[in-house]
């Protein structure tokens, strides 16, 4: 069962880092409130979030999915739980807990990614 509610965990988080990720290179006009704080980082902070997002959200589904390297699939989840790290600090600093619940969420979901592709259902078990 935990190889399947992975998967899932790992497609929708996979597609929502490379989405969000992509939007730290185009930063889209007329955001919702709740991300209109990516107005105001730095274009550095927007290019290393950017890509650490992009390369985690592939990197939770393309080794699983391809079967090369699939052991790829605990360091790109432990990966996106820095990066979020680095969000829910950003968050706390402007007082933003709406979104500090999120990164926190979100974190845990990639915790659970990690130890599940680690201990509860690698890909080697699963083939």
């Amino acid at each position: 069962m935990h190889h399947k509610v992975l998967w899932v965990v790992q497609w929708i988080f996979g597609i929502y880092f490379i989405a969000i990720g992509v939007m730290h290179f185009i930063i889209p006009e007329g955001l919702p409130d709740a991300m209109s704080w990516m107005y105001e980082l730095d274009p550095t902070v927007h290019n290393i979030a950017g890509v650490a997002e992009i390369l985690g959200g592939l990197g939770l589904i393309l080794p699983g999915l391809t079967g090369i390297r699939p052991e790829l699939t605990v360091y790109a989840a432990l990966g996106l739980m820095v990066v979020m790290i680095g969000a829910l600090i950003w968050h706390a600093g402007r007082s933003e807990p709406m979104s500090m619940g999120t990164n926190v969420f979100i974190m845990l979901a990639m915790g659970y990614v990690a130890y599940g592709r680690s201990k509860l259902a690698p890909f080697s078990d699963t083939a």
